[in-house]
């Protein structure tokens, strides 16, 4: 059944719907972190206003910050713009696929897929902030701190793909039901997620794919 949702998410990339909405996410996501850059190197200009060296340290530590930056967050990041346009992607999928279920799903107001994506990434970033001590300890193993930070951010990605398409068929009272009977499933939902994350090049396309993979998921799991 993930092979057959995975199959079919890779197939609709093509989509019109699906592309418009890859452009825009990647745009915004890039234009993110551009900002981190051009904001930290005016900091550090300012801070410096008095050093004749401060427009080439400035460069050098926006550099620095922005690509870090782009390495550690991308993920939430991404996930968190591909948020605020997963409505098109999970329509876009369902009107192929599942039409019935189209016809009864309800749109999700901008402000709340934008509570979602920000609930998202700050989750991200704070139970990873928490695990750090963790993290460095498990480095003496070689392959601990690896495995934790693929099971917890399959974890944490099961969910919020998850919760992006059960939000246009659930009510807020059903939604931890629903949470709690698919967590093992999710969790794989995510672990494949994470993994492309992980892949050059495809880690841009992650974000769009796991929101594809998420409504074959979500729709064949009711079935």
């Amino acid at each position: 059944m993930m092979l057959q949702a995975f199959a079919l998410s890779l197939s609709q990339l093509g989509d019109r719907a699906v592309l418009r909405v890859l452009a825009r996410s990647l745009a915004l996501t890039f234009a993110l972190f551009v900002l981190l850059g051009a904001g930290t190197w005016w900091g550090v200009d300012l801070l410096l206003a008095q050093q004749a060296f401060r427009g080439a340290l400035a460069s050098a530590v926006a550099l620095v910050v922005t690509v870090l930056a782009f390495w550690l967050l991308f993920r939430a990041v991404a996930i968190a713009v591909v948020g605020l346009f997963a409505d098109t992607i999970v329509a876009a999928v369902e009107r192929r696929h599942y039409p019935s279920a189209l016809a009864s799903a309800r749109d999700v107001p901008f402000a709340h897929s934008l509570r979602m994506g920000l609930s998202s990434a700050g989750r991200f970033v704070a139970v990873n902030l928490i695990l750090l001590p963790l993290y460095i300890v498990l480095l003496a193993t070689g392959v601990g701190t690896a495995a934790l930070f693929l099971a917890v951010n399959a974890w944490l990605l099961g969910r919020d793909l998850g919760d992006m398409v059960a939000a246009r068929h659930l009510s807020p009272e059903t939604m931890g039901a629903w949470r709690r009977k698919t967590a093992g499933r999710r969790f794989i939902l995510g672990l494949i997620v994470t993994g492309l994350f992980l892949v050059p090049l495809l880690n841009f396309l992650a974000p769009v794919i796991g929101a594809a993979f998420a409504t074959h998921f979500y729709h064949r799991n009711r079935r």
